[in-house]
């Protein structure tokens, strides 16, 4: 059953028991989210991967039932038509204490999970498309007037310009600008253009340091709390290929030394203190081997993901989910 974005104060979670939310305003859709499950005791976050890869234990979860364990909503993200067994799966048992929401990216017309939810009466479909300029520029100024912040009509221009349609890309660029503005400090072009980039390249370093690290628990928390965009996956597998190379060299030096402190007091270009643990933690889960065949599954990556414009955050999420878990011996 498809119900238009505006008419989703009217889903009834009590009835609805399988929700389809789609589309490439992750910003909306979040906010969406927000208000559907505010009421709600417990509501669990996962990734289609994690799902697909666990699906025994999955069923057997929300089958299970306490007397002492309040109703639940399971939001699965980035969900593709590969999920669709498990929803027909789901479909023909009881859920009378469980909610799942599904969120997924674009979803083109052909998609046997979107076809599957609008056709059916008893599961809601939900399409969230790019916000326009007009609906940005006015989220934007609201946003800044509420905070006395003054910013030319152009650089207001330049940050909704970034955002490609997506409100929750906007608020966080706002946020970004405010937090800068809190000690009086202005703002102008140059400023505001370093503030958004660093912080892309902050987020995007962050999260393939910790999956190289396999900190699988903190590697999920950035990809759950980042909407990366596909212009961003591209940047991604670079970072990703620039940082295993770096460890191949390292891991070479530790392999031949034996010392990890004499490796990373030796490195070129020196590595800088705030990231030398996370570099341990790298060298010590990659041999040489391991890494250099990981270093030719992101060249195929890349060329994946630039053949498939439709769903490359699906790929590059898939990957980095996949790399952060898999065990290597060094």
């Amino acid at each position: 059953m498809i119900i238009k974005f505006f008419e989703i104060n009217k889903i009834n979670l009590n009835h609805s028991k399988l929700i389809l939310l789609y589309g490439k305003n992750e910003g909306f859709k979040k906010q969406e989210l927000e208000k559907l499950t505010k009421d709600n005791d417990k509501v669990l976050t996962y990734e289609e991967k994690e799902i697909l890869n666990n699906h025994g234990e999955f069923l057997e979860k929300i089958m299970n039932k306490s007397l002492f364990e309040p109703k639940k909503t399971i939001i699965i993200k980035r969900v593709s038509d590969k999920i669709l067994n498990l929803v027909k799966e789901i479909n023909e048992k009881n859920l009378e204490d469980t909610t799942i929401i599904l969120n997924a990216d674009n979803l083109d017309k052909k998609s046997k999970l979107r076809m599957l939810f609008e056709k059916d009466k008893q599961h809601v479909c939900v399409a969230f498309y790019p916000d326009n300029e007009q609906t940005l520029l006015k989220l934007a100024y609201e946003f800044l007037k509420e905070r006395k912040i003054s910013i030319s009509p152009s650089n207001t221009n330049s940050v909704i310009k970034k955002c490609n349609g997506d409100r929750e890309n906007l608020f966080n660029d706002l946020r970004k600008i405010e937090n800068y503005c809190k000690n009086g400090k202005k703002v102008n072009s140059e400023i505001i253009s370093k503030l958004l980039s660093l912080y892309e390249d902050y987020s995007i370093s962050e999260l393939v340091d910790n999956c190289l690290a396999k900190n699988k628990n903190k590697t999920l928390y950035i990809l759950n709390e980042n909407s990366f965009s596909t212009e961003d996956c591209i940047l991604i597998t670079r970072t990703f290929l620039n940082k295993s190379k770096r460890i191949l060299f390292l891991s070479k030096n530790y392999k031949e030394n034996k010392s990890m402190d004499l490796t990373i007091a030796s490195a070129k270009p020196p590595i800088f203190w705030k990231d030398k643990e996370i570099i341990k933690q790298q060298i010590y889960k990659w041999s040489p081997d391991n890494i250099k065949s990981l270093i030719y599954k992101i060249n195929e990556l890349e060329l994946l993901v630039k053949k498939n414009a439709t769903n490359p955050v699906n790929l590059i999420t898939n990957f980095i989910l996949e790399q952060s878990s898999a065990t290597t011996n060094n």
